[in-house]
């Protein structure tokens, strides 16, 4: 394939090992920061110690904090900003955005308030002609720029565009699948960090693998209910984006989410906790917007629930875990619905 131009707009830890697989695929790789003195930073010392520490880039990938020049002729933009700073950025960046350019969103969350995802927000800010993808699936930032074997599924009704993406981004250790169920793609790379926050959680208070085990499993439930509601396809929920990420957030030493639990599991305050941390966990605030989604759609929840009781209304966990285990018994197959 002809090596295509790159723009990336985000430059934490997964907008850089997205940079880092780009280039190593043979494409022409810009980044865009909003911090210019960090980005310069970074491209003076070619390695992010804040983000992406031990990972050197590659002198020929751009970083600019001018969105000019990384967006200047892009073949593909990829726009990875945490969900609840999106809107405001390409309010800022629509403008210097050429027509017609694709433009493929990593972001895993729904907007506080308004209750939208990702796509929708882009939608909104570049044009309901935008063609739009988004990409998801079990796929940690340290691992994909360390080169190990990765795969993930991008989503989007454009055909085209789903072909672009995974041949722009393939590689001997990076496979990419296509779907156009882009709402599932979407719900389950954001609510799994829901249910991350209550894995760690669970660890944090020292239960074993039954708990985790149990977590995932009802937490899958969660996820398909609201995304059937939604509009989603069932199996996309069984898929890389679905039941692939969900594991590995709620299993990896990596996963921001699960260690927020973890810590607040072992007693420590949410203030306390975000207060130290360089990098967002989406799972916070897209605890607040799934269970408002779940109240509007009457879509049974429980984990969220006790997930967003925890983190806004200062419950014990420990509390949360009994509330869980003492709700009204049901058969399985109830409960599978």
């Amino acid at each position: 394939m002809t090596a295509k131009t790159v723009s990336i707009v985000g430059d934490g830890g997964w907008g850089l090992a997205v940079a880092i697989l780009c280039r190593q695929a043979g494409h022409d790789v810009r980044v865009w920061g909003i911090e210019t003195d960090y980005v310069r930073e970074v491209a003076e010392t070619r390695e992010s110690t804040k983000y992406l520490p031990g990972f050197p880039l590659d002198p020929d990938i751009l970083l600019d904090g001018d969105i000019g020049p990384v967006l200047a002729g892009a073949d593909l933009v990829l726009s990875v900003v945490p969900t609840q700073y999106l809107r405001a950025t390409w309010t800022d960046l629509a403008c210097s955005l050429e027509p017609g350019v694709p433009v493929v969103s990593l972001s895993k969350g729904v907007e506080n308030r308004t209750l939208l995802r990702p796509s929708q927000i882009l939608a909104e800010l570049l044009g309901e002609d935008r063609p739009l993808a988004v990409f998801s699936g079990p796929s940690h930032a340290e691992e994909v720029a360390r080169g190990l074997p990765t795969t993930v599924v991008v989503g989007s009704p454009h055909e085209d565009l789903g072909r672009l993406v995974q041949s722009v981004c393939a590689t001997d250790r990076f496979r990419v699948y296509t779907t156009d169920d882009m709402i599932g793609v979407e719900l389950g790379g954001a609510v799994k960090n829901v249910i991350a926050l209550a894995a760690g959680m669970a660890h944090g208070l020292g239960f074993g693998d039954n708990t985790l085990s149990a977590l995932i499993t009802r937490g899958m439930v969660e996820i398909r209910r609201l995304g059937l509601a939604m509009g989603a396809r069932p199996e996309t929920f069984s898929g890389l984006s679905g039941i692939g990420d969900l594991i590995t957030t709620c299993v990896s030493p990596y996963g921001r989410n699960r260690s927020v639990g973890l810590r607040i599991g072992r007693g420590e305050t949410l203030d306390e906790i975000l207060a130290s941390m360089a990098q967002v966990a989406e799972g916070v605030r897209t605890t607040e917007s799934v269970r408002d989604l779940a109240k509007e759609l009457d879509v049974e929840m429980p984990i969220t629930e006790q997930v967003a009781s925890v983190l806004f209304e200062d419950k014990n966990p420990k509390r949360a875990v009994a509330d869980l285990m003492l709700r009204r018994p049901k058969s399985e197959q109830e409960e599978l619905r």
